[in-house]
């Protein structure tokens, strides 16, 4: 059964989540602040974490922070009432995978947890299809209607990135540290002109489209 770890120091709302998870298939183990999460995570391996974003002694964005040291792939849902720009992009310059806006509605927050999974799942997979697009990670090939489309090294792994987690918002920032060296003299618009590379290699797919969120970065967005 997925495990799922809630964590949210509202008593009665973190009680919800944890009745609908249940309800829903899934296990859940309740936390009420980062520091429980932390321990939580020491002693069980979770699938996924769902957590609040003010929280007392360890709040969200340090959970998130220091489970990516260790963990790059676990989903991480925010559940929170902040709804500004600052607190997203925080968010997913840490590595978050998704933002829920408290008060939501618990269907919505289910299929947001299928998403997230099914794109979890997708990412540890070698090979990937969209569309008439597939890619072999294992063989570092890149093929339209059996046709290969020539992309360097770099490009394919940014684009496989994007494609294992499509509608994920992937900032600038994220996509350098992980694609460029540190002593590297990349910029956030060298970013945009393999972008812009990638997407003129890949014209003739029909699966997919690289979309620019505005003032953060790039997700793929499956058609």
């Amino acid at each position: 059964m997925i495990k799922i770890l809630v964590v949210e120091d509202e008593k009665a709302l973190n009680d919800l989540v944890c009745s609908i998870l249940t309800e829903s298939g899934y296990e859940p183990k309740a936390c009420y602040n980062g520091n429980e999460a932390l321990t939580a995570m020491e002693e069980t391996s979770y699938d996924m974490i769902v957590t609040d974003v003010m929280m007392p002694e360890v709040d969200g964005f340090a959970l998130a922070r220091e489970v990516r040291r260790t963990d790059k792939r676990i989903p991480i849902l925010f559940m929170t009432a902040l709804d500004d720009k600052p607190s997203k992009q925080q968010g997913f310059e840490i590595g978050i995978d998704d933002y829920v806006v408290k008060p939501f509605d618990s269907d919505l927050l289910v299929l947001r947890i299928k998403a997230l999974l099914r794109r979890a799942n997708i990412e540890r997979c070698r090979e990937l299809v969209a569309g008439n697009l597939r890619m072999n990670k294992d063989e570092h090939t890149a093929t339209a209607d059996g046709e290969e489309i020539p992309l360097t090294v770099r490009e394919f792994d940014l684009l496989f990135k994007l494609l294992s987690f499509p509608k994920r918002t992937f900032t600038r920032n994220q996509l350098m540290e992980e694609f460029w060296d540190y002593d590297s003299s990349a910029t956030s618009r060298t970013v945009d002109v393999y972008m812009a590379k990638i997407r003129d290699k890949t014209s003739n797919c029909n699966g997919f489209e690289i979309v620019t969120v505005h003032g953060l970065g790039y997700k793929a967005v499956l058609k």
